[in-house]
């Protein structure tokens, strides 16, 4: 029997982890790195390990510095979680090898699907469909696929729709998977436009229904779902026991998720992978099937029978209502989606009946560069799928997320968008956004410029009795200008009016946020604005939803302003290589470098045809968002 369990993870695995253990009366130890000291999964653990440094190299996929936390805190069991070490053969043996409990599959199964390459040749062997790669590739296999033989997530995984990008776009894979991973190899397979990705949840040989995980970015998912909409019943059986021979083939124990490839058109699938871990999205399988998939990989590593097993039949796919589940990423789905960091400096999201939040973060809590982007999942569980869409749009509509730009607004319009909503999803479902993404909402700006008017009127120290803006005769309108939109306004004895609406209340400010509250009434319908200020960054929540505004500043430092042509990081991150040199003739769109972010690669491209006149860097560089990488004059 387990009694203290360490988690070699951080964030919100971790916390998920250990809420198991605490319902089954387990002690828990918490690792972490230096940038994780503070966030809330290290004082939730009974005990807590520092693991010097920051780069996950250095510290949780440090095999020895996990193995010595477990022996000094005295844990006797290991779960690994997702990511990182799960799926590492290797360090599976070393637990065991060291007397302890591992909570995951035998390293024998681990290694039998580490490697995808050999994972499709056992699992074609078995009678699973797989996907054939061509042995010369020519253009009338294309588009295809480059995919890491270890690790996912999305890493080292790239798209291929000219046969003169293959080799490219070869080189970037095993980059990313050797940075990733720890392992550069790669494979090529057939690409299938507009599949879907459906996968089957196992413990031991036994299944637990199916999950849509289409909604991809980056082929990293973003929304799923169980059980997978419109999903014919025979399709439905023929993938269940295609994974329970998976499962049969490699004598699996423990919890594991075996994924597919569908194809709607010809109601065929193949074997992409088999995850011999917890998923990130096993979630939505607990809440229709009424179990807790740590508590039965617990049972397994005790050696006991899984308690709740799933029927082995067609009765496997009854489940209880609909569950979707969406990953909130600090990111920026506008600029590609490009990874955020810094201060979260409010994370509110509604507690309420059918909603369960999944984090790693807290308000006040410092998102780093250091590992993935995501912050929490957040699942709504209803009687049906359209129910379960709309109560989790509305939740997220609700959240407050300040202080970064997040994936919350994209997520709400994809929840009411029409395609999703009558189950038309597939993995180029993001390729053309819902059309209600990216909207600004004008009136949420209005309601701004007013509270940052008494905001500073509030930090007046003469003339406090002036109505703001007062003037005796009114010449022009009062101008607050954002990024976003500039607002004119008029004030005075009588109150404000801005863009044709009467504001009725000004709140504020209220509390320790210094939130102010804005009331705007148009044709007789009145809607409450919060505003949030924190530096130049303004963010406004309504019924509406969340808008971020950006104050532009009256006057301009000159000091602060940078060269035409600069090329600034677009976050912070390491230079991975610079491929252009100074005095060099680039065009438009030509790759100038590479960062490295969050486990994945960026290129910074030229904006214009010119010439490259300085280059600021080095590879292996640290660079700051904001920071000049490079210099291209553009050509006349």
């Amino acid at each position: 029997m387990i009694s203290r369990l360490l988690v070699a993870n951080r964030a919100e695995i971790a916390s998920r982890v250990f809420r198991t253990c605490r319902a089954l009366g387990i002690e828990t130890v918490a690792i972490h790195s230096d940038a994780d000291a503070a966030l809330p999964y290290v004082r939730e653990a009974d005990h807590a390990v520092r693991l010097p440094g920051n780069a996950p190299a250095d510290t949780y996929l440090r095999v020895d510095l996990v193995l010595d936390a477990a022996r000094r805190s005295d844990a006797d069991a290991i779960h690994p979680g997702y990511g990182f070490l799960s799926e590492n053969a290797e360090f599976a043996r070393a637990v065991i090898d060291a007397g302890l409990t591992w909570v995951g599959p035998a390293q024998e199964s681990i290694e039998a699907m580490g490697s995808k390459i050999r994972a499709k040749e056992i699992m074609k062997a078995a009678g699973v469909p797989v996907l054939e790669a061509p042995p010369e590739p020519t253009e009338d296999d294309l588009p295809l696929l480059v995919k890491a033989s270890a690790g996912g997530g999305g890493r080292g995984m790239r798209v291929v729709r000219t046969l003169a990008d293959l080799p490219g776009e070869i080189e970037k894979a095993r980059a990313e998977a050797a940075s990733a991973f720890g392992d550069g190899t790669v494979f090529v397979e057939p690409y299938v436009e507009r599949g879907r990705h459906v996968e089957v949840q196992i413990v031991n040989t036994s299944v637990y229904g199916e999950r849509d995980c289409s909604l991809q970015r980056r082929h990293q998912k973003v929304v799923e779902e169980a059980p997978a909409p419109l999903l014919p019943e025979e399709v439905r059986t023929d993938l269940h026991d295609a994974a329970r021979k998976a499962a049969e083939a490699i004598g699996y124990r423990g919890a594991g998720t075996v994924e597919f490839l569908y194809d709607p058109a010809s109601e065929r699938f193949w074997f992409l992978e088999m995850n011999t871990r917890l998923q990130v999205e096993h979630p939505v399988t607990e809440l229709v099937h009424g179990v807790d998939l740590v508590e039965l990989q617990i049972e397994a590593a005790e050696g006991r029978v899984v308690s709740r097993r799933a029927p082995s039949g067609p009765s496997s796919t009854t489940v209880d209502g609909h569950a979707i589940e969406v990953r909130l990423y600090a990111e920026d789905p506008a600029a590609d989606y490009q990874p955020q960091s810094g201060t979260l400096t409010t994370f509110e999201i509604p507690q309420e009946e059918g909603i369960r939040v999944d984090a790693g973060f807290e308000s006040g809590s410092e998102v780093s560069t250091h590992y993935d982007a995501m912050l929490a999942k957040v699942i709504a569980h209803a009687p049906t799928r359209e129910a379960a869409a709309r109560k989790l749009a509305g939740v997220l509509s609700r959240a407050k997320i300040h202080g970064l730009v997040t994936n919350r607004d994209l997520l709400v319009a994809v929840l009411r968008d029409e395609r999703f909503l009558r189950g038309d999803v597939s993995t180029d479902f993001l390729v053309d956004p819902p059309e209600t993404f990216g909207r600004v909402n004008d009136d949420a700006a209005a309601a701004a410029a007013i509270a940052l008017a008494e905001q500073a009127k509030a930090a007046r120290t003469v003339q406090r009795g002036i109505p703001v803006a007062w003037r005796n005769v009114v010449s022009q309108p009062q101008r607050t200008v954002f990024e976003e939109a500039t607002v004119d306004w008029l004030g005075g004895r009588d109150g404000y009016v801005v863009d044709g609406h009467t504001v009725v209340e000004v709140r504020g400010p209220l509390g320790p946020s210094l939130e102010t509250t804005v009331t705007l009434e148009t044709d007789g319908v009145r809607t409450t604005y919060a505003i949030t200020v924190n530096g130049a960054g303004v963010d406004v929540d309504s019924p509406r939803g969340h808008v971020r505004l950006t104050r532009v500043p009256r006057f301009v430092d000159p000091a602060e302003a940078v060269a035409s042509g600069s090329l600034l990081a677009p976050m912070p991150g390491t230079v991975v290589s610079v491929v252009v040199e100074a005095g060099q003739q680039v065009e438009a769109g030509q790759p100038v470098l590479v960062l490295e972010a969050m486990k994945m690669q960026h290129t910074v491209s030229a904006p214009y045809a010119g010439v490259v006149t300085e280059i600021d860097v080095k590879p292996g560089a640290q660079v700051a968002a904001g920071e000049v990488l490079a210099v291209v004059e553009e050509q006349e």
